[in-house]
């Protein structure tokens, strides 16, 4: 069982990695889809919140599909499809071709976010550790490696589908392969797994699906609230830090690139080392922390005299948001043991609903005030996480009577200790 836990953890790690390179081959090509396409500055917020919205979708179906269908199985065959909508992207010239391609994307990307997840809080439960800030941590690795892709691409002026090809060549079979040793959360523990529906037989682990509707919306709020505010400050980064820094900040246009690639490289650092500091002082230390430094640097960015010390603000950003997403993702396997695959579909629709929040809230705070005064709106909402913090720990107080619980998978077989 540990070399199959080892496969598993191998693969869906590289699954992760895929993602991340696919999604930034994606999103740092935008202006080159633009041109393809001849998609206006008007028309263009439409195609690129579709993507989202869609993905929010696919998250909402996925949380119906686990009833019968295993994650590992939504994500063997989700992973190729979200590969080749992105070549889809660059082989079109029609705005419908656009549409159909970005369409697919939206919602397989919405599915394969989810059940990637799932597997990983499955496995991290498995495992007893945390294990789930290391997935992420090759999430961004893939987002370096395609954002360096792309900017290869730019530089050797290469059309979209000449620059996708080779890496859906690499990809597509390498993934197929991989898939082949994901673990599902029943097979992982040993706990017997119904064939048909991939669902544990467990009787004890199946109660919390009996818990109501508005009980599970109640308790996953919180966390829904923190994916949110987390996802908000991120898009914050991704959108604007460029044009803060040279717009506000007086850079050059070659250093206004700068501030994107070091917030990435930096919440790859923060989550390659995360996982240990999780283990040592616990999930809702990591979160007051990373909440916290998140905060200070977009206080750093907002009152910063010059570029360099804006970088230095981002360098922080990247620090201190990297351990949020994967750790909210944790909290709720933990929260609905017997229920964590519908838990992490429903709150993986709110990664995309701060995506959707983020960018325009920045934008229009900046040119009805100034983009100095809205760098301070993500950081009060990123400080929000603080109150939200104890939704992290390992046993929360679900009953809301001031007495902690066991959680009704470990009712008599002891604790992981997660």
């Amino acid at each position: 069982m540990t070399d199959v836990l080892r496969r598993g953890r191998a693969s869906l790690a590289f699954s992760f990695f895929a993602q991340g390179a696919t999604f930034a081959l994606l999103v740092t090509r935008i202006p080159a889809i633009q041109d393809r396409y001849g998609v206006s500055d008007a028309l263009l917020p439409a195609f690129l919140a579709a993507v989202p919205i869609l993905a929010g979708v696919g998250s909402v179906t996925t949380e119906q599909l686990v009833k019968r269908i295993r994650p590992s199985r939504l994500l063997r065959w989700s992973q190729p499809v979200v590969l080749l909508a992105l070549l889809g992207v660059g082989s079109g010239d029609r705005l419908v071709e656009l549409a159909l391609a970005l369409g697919a994307f939206g919602l397989a990307v919405g599915a394969l976010d989810a059940s990637m997840n799932m597997l990983g809080v499955s496995l991290q439960r498995t495992y007893g550790r945390s294990i789930m800030l290391g997935f992420h941590a090759t999430y961004s690795l893939g987002g370096i490696v395609g954002a360096s892709l792309a900017w290869v691409g730019a530089h050797w002026h290469l059309s979209l589908f000449v620059s996708y090809l080779p890496v859906v060549l690499v990809l597509l079979p390498a993934a197929f392969v991989g898939s082949r040793w994901y673990v599902d959360g029943g097979a992982a523990s040993g706990v017997e797994v119904d064939a048909d529906t991939g669902g544990n037989v467990d009787a004890e682990a199946g109660k919390g699906q009996g818990e109501s509707g508005a009980l599970v919306f109640r308790l996953l709020l919180p966390l829904c609230l923190v994916m949110t505010f987390a996802y908000i400050g991120d898009s914050t980064v991704s959108n604007w830090s460029a044009k803060y820094l040279q717009d506000v900040l007086g850079s050059s246009e070659q250093l206004a690139t700068v501030p994107y690639n070091v917030y990435m490289v930096m919440t790859l650092v923060g989550r390659a080392v995360g996982d240990f500091g999780v283990r040592r002082f616990g999930a809702v230390a990591v979160v007051r922390l990373g909440a916290v430094v998140a905060a200070l640097g977009f206080a750093v960015v907002a009152v910063a005299p010059g570029a360099w010390v804006g970088m230095l603000g981002f360098t922080l950003l990247g620090l201190g948001l990297c351990v949020l997403v994967p750790q909210t993702f944790a909290a709720a396997g933990r929260l609905f043991p017997g229920a964590s695959d519908a838990a992490i579909a429903r709150l993986n629709i709110f990664n995309y609903v701060g995506f959707l929040i983020g960018s325009p809230l920045v934008g229009a705070l900046g040119d009805a005030w100034n983009y100095r005064g809205a760098m301070l709106v993500p950081m009060v909402l990123v400080l929000a996480t603080l109150g939200y913090a104890r939704s992290f720990a390992p046993e929360p107080d679900r009953y809301g009577d001031g007495h902690e619980r066991p959680r009704t998978a470990d009712v008599g077989r002891g604790s992981n200790g997660l």
